[in-house]
């Protein structure tokens, strides 16, 4: 006998629950505890039983989770409520603060005005012009009187006036001049990828001129495999101007293509 056929043999009550449920409640009508009509249908226990009662558990779940949700809304309104009241009270005591500043600045300032009007009157009082004591005395004007010291002292000041400025003169003369120099960054562009940028670089360093020094250099790429070439050189600004150079590098025109100013600082 195979297991199956075995297991098919055996009787297994699969409504014991179910009956189980009627017999409690019968008890419980025998007690004197009313039956409700879910005992009833109890009783009549059938599939259909099942199905209806379901519908009602699901209501009951439903009713609860709506009396939960209703409970919390209701206690979110009594935070909101306690929050707007905290909130007012803030806004009362801010509200109390400000006038209470707005009456000192207004005490403040009654008790400034008769200062500044003082003030004024002090400063526009007159200036006392110190006396001057005459002499009536022959002797003391005699004294005061100095009829050749005064042309002496006049030629001693203005020889030591001609020495002073001839010495600071001098003194300029020696300081060596400051030169304005600049330091510029320039992009020279060759026409395209084919073009000999040793040879290019080589004909921008011939160019040499009375203040100009050429610097470093670096081969920068632009794009479809073309390099630029950026070269750095320092001039002398009242010698060797933008516009020269360009001139001066854009006549090699085998190779060059354009000039740019990439960057220009003073020195």
């Amino acid at each position: 006998m195979s297991g199956l056929q075995g297991l098919a043999q055996e009787n297994i009550w699969f409504d014991k629950s179910r009956y189980d449920e009627a017999e409690k409640r019968f008890y419980e009508g025998e007690n004197g505890i009313p039956q409700t009509s879910q005992v009833k249908t109890a009783l009549h226990g059938s599939k259909g039983h099942t199905r209806t009662q379901k519908p009602r558990e699901r209501k009951t779940s439903q009713n609860a989770s709506k009396s939960e949700d209703q409970s919390e809304l209701v206690s979110r309104l009594k935070s909101l409520e306690q929050d707007n009241k905290n909130l007012h009270k803030v806004v009362d005591d801010l509200r109390a603060v400000l006038s209470k500043l707005e009456t000192r600045m207004a005490v403040l300032e009654k008790s400034q005005a008769p200062a500044s009007k003082t003030v004024t009157v002090t400063k526009a009082a007159p200036v006392q012009k110190p006396k001057v004591e005459k002499h009536n005395g022959a002797d003391d004007d005699d004294d005061d009187i100095d009829l050749f010291g005064s042309d002496e002292e006049d030629e001693e000041a203005e020889r030591i006036k001609a020495e002073r400025v001839k010495e600071y003169a001098q003194r300029k003369a020696k300081k060596p001049a400051l030169i304005a120099k600049s330091s510029i960054l320039l992009d020279v562009k060759p026409w395209d990828d084919e073009t000999d940028m040793s040879k290019l670089e080589e004909c921008v360093r011939s160019i040499q001129m009375d203040g100009l020094l050429w610097g470093a250099s670096k081969l920068v790429p632009v794009g479809y495999g073309i390099k630029k070439l950026q070269i750095s050189c320092v001039v002398e600004d009242d010698k060797v101007g933008t516009d020269i150079l360009e001139e001066e590098i854009t006549k090699f025109e085998d190779y060059v293509q354009s000039v740019d100013i990439a960057a220009f600082n003073k020195i």
